[in-house]
């Protein structure tokens, strides 16, 4: 049975057919709420409740802790309606008008930066281009219908190849055929752009920004500050990138050459392990806390976090105490592949 889902404080109205989750309903009907994983775990679609009720389906419980569920919050991907219900969330009214595609594509390029991070380049049909936001991300489609998330990291105007950063998992499905198996000219499916990670723009978005990496979530915030550069964007920028190891910064040279050459961008790496033959000399710790220890009051910033969903959780419980404000905060939390549920 089909019910009806009010948005506030739009004021929107869509129908949710049987089984239909809230926020695929929403997109079925070109709505464009905040989302991430689509599998309960990130907490990007995180929204309350306001009327009626709902099925909170299968999730995970450090997106949705039982606090949050008391206060009437629920994660639209997951949630289905249960009855009418009237929702609260903030649109996003960028990524609305881009057309979703699934499309075939070749490996153009293999580059392995790290012993355990592949960097892709991916070229498209002659007569194809996909037109996607600074951030947003794509799901390589496997043979057994299966999917595997990656953020794009190349800038929208520098669309002749897609760039995927590929961390290898142990013991992971695709990650270690990308490894092992892959060679250039191979051929596969994607479906995108998707996601609501993106770097917002306009007169209202006038504040500094701190971006904050872990890992590879480098990846979507190369983008869009390279989308940034090219639209020469005047706000403050400073790119936090934590990782273990001095290796493990594998496109360092880059942010340090776009803090050479760009005034209003600052580059600050974090090793959280560095071994003795790395010799660091610079930042070192939780690259959350680092950001924690170099702000008394980050209420005037904007923060885009992205990494694993314990570093992004981290990051924004440590600086909202420093007063960054809940809807400044915009992330995407990696999931990568769990080998013992035959990923």
């Amino acid at each position: 049975m089909p019910h009806q889902i009010t948005i506030q404080p739009s004021g929107h109205s869509l129908q949710a057919q049987a089984d239909e989750t809230i926020l695929q309903a929403a997109l079925r009907e070109g709505y464009a709420l905040p989302y991430g994983c689509r599998n309960g775990a990130c907490g990007a679609c995180k929204g309350k409740v306001l009327e009626g009720s709902v099925d909170y389906g299968a999730y995970q419980a450090n997106a949705l802790p039982q606090a949050d569920i008391d206060a009437g919050y629920a994660l639209f991907c997951c949630a289905r309606p249960q009855s009418d219900v009237v929702i609260e969330c903030r649109e996003v009214g960028a990524a609305k008008d881009i057309q979703i595609k699934t499309l075939p594509c070749r490996v153009q390029v293999m580059d392995k930066r790290a012993d355990d991070v592949m960097v892709l380049q991916l070229k498209l049909p002659a007569n194809e281009r996909l037109q996607f936001l600074a951030g947003q991300y794509i799901d390589i489609l496997l043979r057994d219908g299966r999917r595997r998330s990656f953020s794009i990291a190349n800038a929208p105007h520098n669309d002749e190849f897609l760039e995927l950063h590929i961390r290898h998992m142990p013991g992971g499905h695709f990650t270690g055929h990308v490894f092992e198996k892959m060679k250039e000219k191979d051929l596969l499916r994607f479906e995108g752009p998707l996601g609501t990670f993106f770097l917002r723009e306009g007169e209202e978005y006038d504040k500094p920004i701190i971006f904050v990496a872990g890992g590879t979530g480098f990846a979507p915030i190369k983008g869009m500050l390279e989308h940034a550069f090219h639209v020469h964007d005047r706000r403050e920028m400073v790119l936090y990138w934590g990782v273990r190891s001095l290796q493990d910064l594998y496109m360092a040279e880059l942010p340090a050459k776009w803090q050479a050459e760009h005034p209003n961008f600052t580059f600050i790496p974090v090793l959280s392990e560095a071994k003795p033959e790395d010799n660091w000399q610079g930042r070192t710790g939780f690259v959350h806390e680092a950001v924690v220890a170099d702000f008394d009051d980050l209420s005037g910033f904007e923060v885009y976090a992205c990494g694993n969903p314990m570093m992004v959780e981290a990051t924004h419980k440590g600086l909202s105490a420093k007063g960054l404000k809940e809807g400044s905060f915009y992330s995407d939390a990696f999931l990568f592949e769990d080998p013992s549920k035959g990923n």
